[in-house]
């Protein structure tokens, strides 16, 4: 049995959640929950975004599964997921994008991976405004070790699960140093993994414009903190939207999977939110906990769904509740 912090979050997600949580207990999943909230839920509540409590069941559990959370914007609170991410030095964020037969995409056979370093950057924090001159001054910090970590990282995974091909995205023609600390980094990761057999780098004005004309050409992709919070959100777009992709925050001894979508308060508590990215997270957290037999049973019953209109959520053009869509899939479990 596998002990696991789960963080409904704000907005629609104590629905989404709830609908995963159904999922896994019909299935049988060996996962043992232990709920913690943050974002505005958990300020309401303990007058904290990231109560003590919270902390206390991750460090126990190493593993969490994250809804979307609101940070109030303009109140001098820090993002909960930046938070998060520094504190416990998740520094993967794993973002795949894969076309599924049922959602309807201008693009076929894109399978690709995407790694963002997920702690440095512009991301850092590090910012200085003058008010006399009107000045602000963001300091993107790039270390040696935090180019090695995600490159090693993309490497390792795109030699374990058979995959041939990495793409790095950078401005090197621009940030000289920074861009080279990041060239450096995938050469030398390039050598340990003989296995991957071809590494090329791309331009990230140029990968972009590559990503939408062509995207079945890439496999892994690997980049610094704030390319690769663009580069994912477009992969997002091209197989699907938001709604639909996982995401994963990983560190050496510590990993939170997350729905990468926003809270959407708008239709929160109507019924109508799409749980598939949540799902989809909480199948790459069953991988990760080395349960792969549950994640391709779960996995197999969301896609034959997906593939019945009226049985999916109206985003994905059905009529079916968020509840009754997570029956869906239950049925189909085999």
């Amino acid at each position: 049995m596998h002990l696991v912090t789960l963080i409904p979050g704000d907005g629609i997600g104590p629905e989404i959640t709830r609908a995963v949580v159904d999922i896994f207990t019909a299935a049988q999943v060996p996962v043992q929950w232990e709920t913690h909230n943050a974002g505005e839920t958990a300020l309401a509540e303990s007058g904290s975004l990231l109560p003590q409590t919270l902390f206390d069941s991750l460090e126990r559990t190493r593993v969490g599964l994250k809804g979307p959370v609101t940070t109030p914007v303009g109140k001098g609170f820090r993002s909960v997921n930046i938070t998060l991410r520094q504190k416990y030095d998740l520094y993967q964020n794993v973002r795949p994008a894969k076309t599924t037969p049922g959602i309807n995409t201008p693009f076929t056979g894109i399978d690709l991976v995407l790694f963002r370093e997920n702690t440095e950057g512009l991301y850092a924090g590090l910012e200085v405004y003058d008010d006399r001159l009107g000045i602000a001054d963001s300091i993107s910090r790039v270390t040696v070790q935090g180019c090695r970590k995600i490159c090693r990282a993309a490497f390792a995974y795109a030699a374990k699960h058979g995959r041939k091909h990495v793409t790095m995205a950078h401005k090197g023609n621009i940030l000289k140093n920074a861009g080279k600390l990041m060239l450096d980094a995938a050469r030398e990761a390039a050598a340990e993994f003989p296995e991957v057999t071809f590494y090329d780098d791309r331009i990230i004005d140029n990968m972009c414009m590559q990503l939408v004309n062509k995207p079945q050409q890439f496999d892994v992709i690997v980049t610094t903190n704030l390319f690769g919070d663009i580069l994912s959100d477009l992969c997002a777009g091209l197989v699907g939207g938001l709604g639909v992709v996982s995401g994963a925050n990983i560190g050496d001894d510590m990993a939170i999977f997350e729905a990468v979508h926003g809270s959407a308060p708008d239709i929160a508590g109507q019924g109508k939110a799409n749980p598939t990215a949540l799902l989809r997270s909480a199948l790459m957290m069953l991988e990760h906990l080395g349960e792969k037999e549950y994640a391709t049973r779960i996995e197999n019953a969301l896609n034959e769904t997906l593939l019945v209109k009226e049985q999916c959520t109206g985003d994905l053009g059905g009529r079916a509740s968020t509840t009754e869509f997570a029956q869906h899939i239950i049925d189909k479990l085999k």
